[in-house]
This record gives structure tokens, C-alpha cells and sequence, in this order.
């Protein structure tokens, strides 16, 4: 039977698996395993499906991943985001858009820690899109600016994306986490404008519409006797701690990145004592059980989407997939970024229909090779694709940040998904701007040796 025949009947077998609700990583691996078993014999599939699931899920290199998930866990029950947002509000309150602006320069801090969009825009749902909606904000555009600001997650380190590209793409996660720090910043900075220009005609937010939460947090703070003084500053000497740990431990060569994401979640749990150090030890020790149980699932989720996707990916080796492409697109009469562009736009439809763990497992190996051939920079290149996917997480009809944003506030989906599409421009002007100045992104990982 033809590779052509095998590829086309993989992807129609994906498809209605996945539109039949089946869980990712299954889609992936029945879909995977039907294509080996139309070019193969069942021994040698049966044989070399054991193989491949064990060697994907046994690589040391992945014991960051649950090192990073529960960092961000402690982070979050830490009330780290809680902190820093408090501060943001009181920093930005004469600000017009200034409660918008807080949301998103806490998204950002917070993403510093947690490494999670989902657990940011989770966390800053609850937080401030009603108190947005109370000073006056439209709510496609609260929704839409804590859904969006979320995905920050994805770009700032510690980031759980860009590992697992560098994983995936055999590139040093240290530099892989660098680069993510200039384009986070400058999409957190694009959405804050944006939110400043959208809000600048309309009254500034008073004290009183600032809400309740600002003054019970300041309340809770119990610092000081000043309202600067009892503004609750630990939460931005934890994340600097952490992040300090972190990328300084990599950028100075004291740590490894897997010992990085060690010792950083190690330090937010002593920080999640020290928070709770005044609760009775049943409450403490419900907050731990609580994160390990957390951390357990979201690691289960992740390992059981990459053994799914490396029956797919041994499927793509034994009808080589990726040299195919490889030698489909080297051929065209097109200049080198034209093929890449096209390349990565492929990533957009993707992102409206998958989840975006399975984008970048199924995309990578096929991309990466092409894109590095035809001399592209594969670190570069991680970030136009985690970019890519931020846009996927937000955009409809799958946009899991969304549905979260929507359910944790209780507004309609509808409503946040049609606040987005301003978001997604920006975002498409910033994916433009570090496609014709990768210089951009590749700053600060040349100046890592």
C-alpha cells in the first residue's frame, strides 16, 4: 500500500477519533498505530510500539516537566498571583485602563513562576474579570484580556512549552528559556497599550470601583501601618526568588535545568509554609496533598499525550514523513522564508481544532527538520511556534483558555471569544515583527555561552 494512501487514512482516522471526544492521547496513538500496522507486519508494530512509548516517556530530560508543573502549583496556592496583583492595582490605579493593565502585569509575573496559561488565566479569572466588569469594562473585553494575558505562560520562562520544544527539537532548554523573556515582555507591554487605548476616553477607575479585593488583600497583607508599607511586597520578592533561581541558576551554569526546576519547587513550597505558617497543620497538609494531587494530573495528562504522539511520530519515521516534506518544499521555486511562512501557518488551523500540547508534538519533528535545512535558527523557530500556539489558545472552536476564562468567571464563551480577535491581531503583528528581526529573539540566548 502507498505511503500517500497510509498518510491520508492516519489523518481521516485522527480526525473522527477527535471528533468523536476521544482523549487526545489515544486519537494520537490508535491513529498512529493503524498507519504502522497498513505499512508493517503486527511484530514488528507490536515490537516497536514498546519501544518507542517506553523511550519517550523514560528520558531523563523530562523529569523537568513535573518539576515545572509543580512549581507553578505551589506558586499558585502560595497566593503569589494574589500578591502580585494586588500591587499591580495599586501601582496602576490612575491609570486609565489601569485595572486592565494590572491584570495583564500580574498574568506576566505570574507566568514567571507558574510556567502555566492555563493555571494563569484559571487563577487571574477569578481575581479580576468581575472586578473589571464592576468599574466598567465591557466583558468580551475583561474575558478576552485575562484569556489572552494567560497565554503569557506559554512565552515567559519558566515555561512549559518552550521545554518541551527544546525537548522535541534536541535544543538547549537554557537558551530555549532565555529567548522566551524579550518576546513575553513585549507582548504583555502590546496588550497593556492596547487596553490604555481602548479605555483612555472613559473615566478613570476610583478607589471605590477598584472593588473589595484590593482592600481585604491589603487587610490580609498585615504589614506595616502605611498603605504602601502594608501592601503585601512578598509576593514580588518570591517571584523574583524564583526566578532568580531559575534562570540564574541556568544563565550562570550552577544548575542544570532540571535541577533549576528542582530547587525553584522546592522554594515555592517553603513559601506555601511560610503563607500558611499561622493555619492549623490539617489546613497546611491539605494544601500539599491538594498540589501533588494537581501536579499528578496534569504530568499524567502531559506523558500520556507524548507516548501517544511517539506511536504517531514512529508511524511518521517509518514512512518518512518528515524527509518527504523535507524534499516536497526544498523543491518549490520559493525563497527559503516563504516556505517557512507557509510552514508556520499551517500551525494556525491547527491551533482552532487541537490542543496545543498535541500541535507542538505532532508539528515539531515535522517542521523543525525542514526549517533548520533551510537554515532557519531552531531556537528561533520555537518561538514562532509557541507564538503560534498562544494565538490557538485563544481562538475558536477549541481555545482552552477561553472556555476557561468563560467558566471560571461565569460569562458566556460567545463573549470572550469575541473580545480575542483584537488580541489576535497584535499578536499576528508581533509574529510578523519577529519573523523579519529574529534578532529579536535571538538577543539574549547569543549572549549565553
Amino acid at each position: 500500500m502507498s505511503v500517500g494512501f497510509a498518510v491520508l487514512l492516519v489523518g481521516v482516522v485522527m480526525a473522527v477519533l477527535l471528533l468523536l471526544r476521544m482523549p487526545v492521547w489515544l486519537a494520537l496513538g490508535i491513529s498512529g498505530t493503524v498507519g504502522l500496522l497498513v505499512l508493517r507486519d503486527a511484530s514488528f508494530v507490536t515490537s516497536s510500539l514498546a519501544t518507542a512509548a517506553f523511550e519517550q516517556a523514560s528520558a531523563f530530560t523530562l523529569t523537568i516537566i513535573p518539576m515545572f508543573i509543580l512549581l507553578g502549583v505551589f506558586a499558585v496556592r502560595a497566593k503569589t498571583a494574589e500578591q502580585v496583583f494586588t500591587i499591580a492595582r495599586r501601582v496602576f490605579r490612575n491609570v486609565p485602563g489601569g485595572l486592565g493593565i494590572s491584570t495583564v502585569a500580574a498574568c506576566a509575573g505570574f507566568a514567571a513562576v507558574s510556567g502555566s496559561s492555563i493555571g494563569t488565566a484559571a487563577t487571574m479569572s477569578k481575581l479580576s474579570v468581575t472586578e473589571m466588569r464592576r468599574a466598567g469594562y465591557p466583558t468580551s473585553l475583561a474575558g478576552a484580556l485575562v484569556a489572552v494575558s494567560g497565554t503569557l505562560g506559554a512565552m515567559i520562562p519558566p515555561s512549559l512549552f518552550l521545554v518541551l520544544y527544546a525537548i522535541l527539537a534536541s535544543e538547549s532548554i537554557g537558551k530555549m528559556l532565555i529567548a522566551g523573556i524579550v518576546p513575553g515582555v513585549l507582548s504583555a507591554v502590546a496588550y497593556a497599550v492596547y487596553v490604555f487605548l481602548r479605555m483612555r476616553k472613559r473615566p478613570r477607575e476610583r478607589g471605590a470601583e477598584l472593588g473589595d479585593a484590593l482592600d481585604s488583600a491589603i487587610a490580609e497583607a498585615r504589614v506595616g501601618e502605611g498603605t504602601a508599607k502594608r501592601l503585601p511586597w512578598r509576593g514580588l520578592v518570591r517571584l523574583a526568588i524564583i526566578f532568580v533561581i531559575i534562570m540564574g541558576g541556568i544563565y550562570s551554569g550552577l544548575f542544570t535545568p532540571t535541577e533549576s526546576a528542582a530547587i525553584g519547587a522546592l522554594a515555592a513550597f517553603i513559601m506555601l509554609i511560610i503563607e500558611f505558617r499561622t493555619q492549623p497543620v490539617r489546613e497546611v497538609l491539605g494544601e500539599i496533598v491538594e498540589a501533588l494531587k494537581e501536579t499528578a494530573k496534569t504530568t499524567s495528562m502531559v506523558f500520556a499525550i507524548m507516548i501517544g504522539s511517539a506511536m504517531l511520530s514512529l508511524f511518521f519515521v517509518v514512512a518518512r514523513v518528515p524527509q518527504l516534506v523535507s524534499g516536497s518544499v526544498t523543491s518549490l521555486a520559493l525563497p527559503s522564508w516563504l516556505i517557512v511562512a507557509l510552514l508556520l501557518a499551517l500551525l494556525i488551523p491547527l491551533g482552532m481544532a487541537l490542543e496545543s500540547i498535541s500541535i507542538m508534538v505532532i508539528t515539531v519533528p515535522l517542521i523543525t527538520p525542514v526549517a533548520t535545512e533551510l537554515g532557519f535558527d531552531g531556537i528561533w523557530l520555537g518561538i514562532m511556534i509557541v507564538k503560534l500556539i498562544e494565538i490557538g489558545m485563544v481562538t475558536p472552536p477549541v481555545g482552552i483558555n477561553c472556555f476557561v476564562v468563560a467558566g471560571t468567571a461565569k460569562i458566556p464563551t460567545i463573549e470572550v471569544f469575541r473580545g480575542v480577535w483584537p488580541f489576535v491581531v497584535i499578536e499576528i503583528g508581533l509574529l510578523v515583527l519577529f519573523f523579519v528581526a529574529p534578532d529579536i529573539v535571538l538577543w539574549l540566548p547569543t549572549m549565553m555561552q
